[in-house]
Parts: C-alpha cells; sequence; structure tokens
C-alpha cells in the first residue's frame, strides 16, 4: 500500500486557502436572503384532501405535444371551443381540442414580444394578457390589435406581470410578483424570502391603475369569487392563498400551510377552485426556507450556472368555496405544473417546463 506525505504548506493552500475563498465570496455577494414569518415554515396535513391520485401522468395525454413552449397558463373560451395559452417564445397559441390529443390543432395567433403569463377573456371579445416582461395588455379584433393597458403603478413599473381576471364590471384585477425581479430572476426572488409583490387593478373606463395590495410574498394566480365579492390570490413562497374584498379591501385567509407552492388559481363555476402546485414540499426546500444562508448558497451557486429550483411532486389542488381541501392530483416524476383548469370532464394542465398540455380524464383517473 503507497503511503502518501503532504507538507504542511500543501494542505494550507490546497484547504485552508480555499475555505477562506468561500467565506470571502459570500460575504462579498449583496444578496441578503430574509428570514421568512413562522406561519411559512409551518407544516401540517391540514391542507391535504381526502381524495388522491398521486399518480396523475398515469392515463395522461399530451395536447400540442412538441408545439406549445412551456404553456404557463390556460384559459378555456366556451363560445369557440379554443384554448388560449402563453408561451416563452412570446406567443399566445390557440389549441382545438379534440376527443383525440393526436388530433389536437395548435394555432400561433399573436406574439407580444415578451412572455405572456396570465390569460383571461375581457367583457367585449378582448384577450388580457398578462405579459412578465410588457404588462397588462389587451388584444382585439381577433388577434389584430395589441394594446398595452399599463405597466406601472403609484410611479413603481411592473418586474413581472403574472395573472389577471376580470370582474363582470370589466374591472382587471391583476398580479406583479415582484417589483425587484423579473422573470428569468423570478427563483431569486422566491429565495430572498421578502415581500416585493403586489395586487392590482386596472378600471378600462377611467384606465386608472390601483395598488389593493402591496408587501405579498411572490404574488401569483389571481382568480374572481363567482359572487364578485372578492379576489382569491396565492402568494407562492408562503404557500397561502388569500381572499380580498373588493368592498372594503378586506383580507382574510383563504387557505394556508399548503401541501406545495402554489401558482394560478382557477374557478371551474361549479363550486371549486383548482390551484397549481409546480412542486411539493421537500426536505431541501424545508431547510432552505427555515435558513437563510442556504438559500444565499443556492443562489450563489446559481450564479455560476447551477439550476436553484429543485422542484419535483407537482399538482393541482381542488378546494370548494371556502377553501377546503378536496382533492389531489399530484406526481412525483414531475413539476413545474403552473395551471389546472377543468374543462368538462378533464383536467388540464400547464406548465413552465414541458413542452405541452397535460389533459387527465377525472372520470377514467378519479383521486380516491
Amino acid at each position: 500500500m503507497a503511503i502518501f506525505f503532504f507538507s504542511p504548506r500543501f494542505l494550507f493552500f490546497s484547504t485552508i486557502i480555499p475555505f477562506l475563498a468561500s467565506i470571502a465570496l459570500y460575504r462579498l455577494d449583496t444578496f441578503d436572503p430574509a428570514p421568512l414569518p413562522a406561519e411559512a415554515l409551518a407544516y401540517s396535513t391540514n391542507s391535504i384532501p381526502p381524495l388522491l391520485n398521486d399518480g396523475l401522468l398515469t392515463g395522461a395525454e399530451f395536447i400540442g405535444a412538441g408545439l406549445l413552449n412551456n404553456p404557463e397558463d390556460i384559459a378555456y373560451h366556451r363560445d369557440s371551443g379554443l384554448i388560449y395559452t402563453g408561451c416563452v417564445d412570446g406567443w399566445v397559441k390557440r389549441v382545438k381540442v379534440l376527443d383525440s390529443a393526436n388530433d389536437s390543432v395548435v394555432e400561433d395567433w399573436v406574439n407580444t414580444g415578451g412572455r405572456p403569463l396570465g390569460i383571461a377573456f375581457g367583457l367585449h371579445g378582448e384577450v388580457i394578457v398578462a405579459d412578465a416582461y410588457k404588462g397588462l395588455l389587451n388584444i382585439s379584433n381577433d388577434g389584430k390589435k395589441t394594446e398595452l393597458l399599463t405597466d406601472e403603478a403609484e410611479g413603481v413599473r411592473f418586474k413581472l406581470t403574472d395573472a389577471v381576471a376580470v370582474g363582470d364590471n370589466g374591472v382587471l384585477y391583476f398580479t406583479d410578483a415582484s417589483y425587484k425581479y423579473n422573470f428569468r430572476q423570478a427563483a431569486f426572488d422566491f429565495l430572498e424570502g421578502k415581500p416585493h409583490g403586489r395586487l392590482m387593478s386596472f378600471d378600462p373606463t377611467t384606465r386608472t391603475t390601483r395598488v389593493l395590495l402591496r408587501d405579498l410574498y411572490f404574488a401569483n394566480g389571481v382568480s374572481m369569487s363567482p359572487d364578485q365579492s372578492h379576489l382569491v390570490f396565492c402568494e407562492t413562497t408562503v404557500r397561502r392563498c388569500s381572499k380580498y374584498y373588493i368592498n372594503g379591501g378586506r383580507v382574510e385567509v383563504f387557505i394556508q400551510d399548503l401541501p406545495g407552492y402554489p401558482d394560478n388559481i382557477r374557478y371551474d363555476g361549479d363550486g371549486h377552485y383548482w390551484i397549481a402546485i409546480p412542486s411539493g414540499v421537500t426536505t431541501l426546500w424545508k431547510l432552505s426556507m427555515k435558513y437563510p444562508f442556504l438559500r444565499k448558497l443556492t443562489v450563489m451557486a446559481a450564479k455560476y450556472g447551477f439550476e436553484p429550483m429543485f422542484a419535483e411532486n407537482a399538482g393541482v389542488l381542488q378546494v370548494d368555496l371556502d377553501g377546503k381541501p378536496i382533492a389531489l392530483y399530484h406526481d412525483r416524476k414531475i413539476s413545474h405544473i403552473t395551471t389546472g383548469v377543468k374543462i368538462g370532464r378533464y383536467l388540464y394542465c400547464g406548465s413552465l417546463l414541458h413542452s405541452h398540455i397535460i389533459r387527465l380524464d377525472l372520470l377514467k383517473y378519479p383521486a380516491q
């Protein structure tokens, strides 16, 4: 057996110097993550529903495979039977879904020149788009006209326009996930753990943009209640959805301590909301959320090309109008599911990762 002897000088330069350099880099890096609120660090089974389908991919079909580049949000136009979705290449695409997923037709409709995320329909046939880079857009005249509605509030430009919902009176409600970080930097906002998000409204009649709530932890999906009295909006970082009452501005928790980090929320017209969960809560996420220095190390690694978002076990949570969990459809083999929309007997899922829309027949593959 060969025996190797190392001089003190060799040991100093091979171990101590790299260690000291690492400490210096850590101290010099300006990223400054914050401790999260106590409620964001609570973990329980209270939000786990009685019905589960832990094999979402089992029996799932892929709509528009290879033709949809990260279809983040999904909006269904009942009159035309078309699905609208925004892709990472800037295209808002229209999808005609047929009985066979393979026969679905994908149309390049309008390119915003940005990153279309949230999609909703206006009162007069317009398509309202929350574009991460451009702001809140109105697409009308069957795609021939694109108008910027608003891209700032109170003198602060939107950095990550995220989701949008439309009231029966035509007022648009939307989120700016972060006024500090843009779409490509979204993981940094999440890991910094500071409230940079806002919930806002835009009145098309007065052309007025109002900030309804500020200091939100990555303000994400937003949905109008069926009685039009309140909004339900999601804060991804703290795993919480809350109600905002339009008259009076009162806020109350709708559901918290979610089994994952919520993205978009959609009402299905039948007494249920569907909350997309891009990633479940893992041991690594628990540690990172608890200890800011781990989040700083993660961001430092990301600056050198390492993937900072370790997502897995994505799915969609179905809840009732009071926020009570009903069913969870998820799968440990997938991540980055950003939208769940129930259309008829099917659940359609958008994604920030895949090149298709996932469709699951809820009658054939129910949660049990």
